[in-house]
């Protein structure tokens, strides 16, 4: 861990930042934009299993661990950085209205998770006679087409949840601000950073992924907790990887052998990094 007082630990910081936005102007930019073409050619569930093992395992190592190499070298600037945003009136606010709620804040917070949840269910089971569902950003082939893909899904929306929120909720914030010493920089950058790696989504995917990573960092900052952050983020790419899949387009029922689905799958507000 580097000393926040040591004169050259903002340089070294830095050089961290620069080569790791570098990887990941690479990834998003080249790797992915490639990938992604490729994969939406891809009928064969064979071939998309093989690329979701890829994307699964790409994502945990390059993004898992950038967060836990970021974190060793940063861990003393999370303190700082925390108290930085506490300063906000409404991060202190909130904090301040779980602390004084006793069993009330956690129950609150699962609260609205359930009603954010159970608001989706119910969507979702009004569309389930549609036969396209809007979507926001290129993400329709993303979304499991079989009973095969669906644990391929599932895998990848817990795994983005985990490693996704450990890295632009906490990891890259922190680094930011060790490099910056602010904490208005870091949490518009890394929110900015997070809405850019969607690229291979369009336009409207960085939009939507921007608006998202603002709606888990305020999460985060207002309960203090990234567990919490990380669930939300989970429940969200199940509900799109997962329920949407199953609920409106029935393929739990399709066993499959690689035939193109019978609806054309999407989803409304799907949001998935890959690597």
């Amino acid at each position: 861990m580097l000393s926040p007082t040591a004169p050259l630990t903002p340089w070294i910081l830095g050089a961290v930042l620069v080569a790791l936005l570098a990887f990941m102007t690479w990834n998003a930019i080249r790797k992915n934009r490639r990938e992604y073409a490729t994969f939406k050619r891809q009928r064969s569930t064979k071939r998309r299993q093989k690329m979701f093992r890829k994307w699964l395992r790409q994502s945990f190592v390059n993004f898992g661990g950038a967060a836990v190499i970021v974190l060793l070298l940063s861990w003393q600037f999370v303190e700082p950085f925390t108290a930085a945003v506490d300063e906000w009136s409404w991060v202190a606010g909130a904090k301040q209205a779980f602390a004084d709620s006793g069993w009330l804040g956690p129950a609150l917070v699962g609260a609205f998770v359930l009603v954010i949840g159970g608001g989706a269910v119910l969507g979702i089971f009004l569309a389930r006679s549609e036969t396209e569902v809007p979507s926001i950003g290129d993400v329709q082939a993303l979304l499991p087409r079989n009973r095969a893909e669906l644990k391929w899904g599932a895998a990848l929306a817990i795994n983005a949840g985990i490693v996704e929120e450990l890295l632009f909720r906490l990891a890259l914030p922190v680094l930011i601000f060790g490099v910056t010493g602010s904490a208005v920089a870091a949490v518009a950058a890394s929110i900015l950073i997070f809405g850019l790696l969607h690229a291979y989504q369009g336009l409207p995917g960085i939009i939507g992924s921007v608006i998202l990573g603002t709606a888990f960092m305020a999460i985060y900052l207002a309960t203090g907790s990234i567990v919490v952050a990380i669930v939300v983020h989970a429940l969200f790419d199940l509900r799109s990887l997962v329920l949407i899949p199953v609920v409106v387009f029935g393929v739990h029922k399709e066993l499959g052998n690689g035939a193109p689905p019978v609806k054309k799958v999407a989803s409304d507000a799907a949001e998935l990094s890959t690597p």
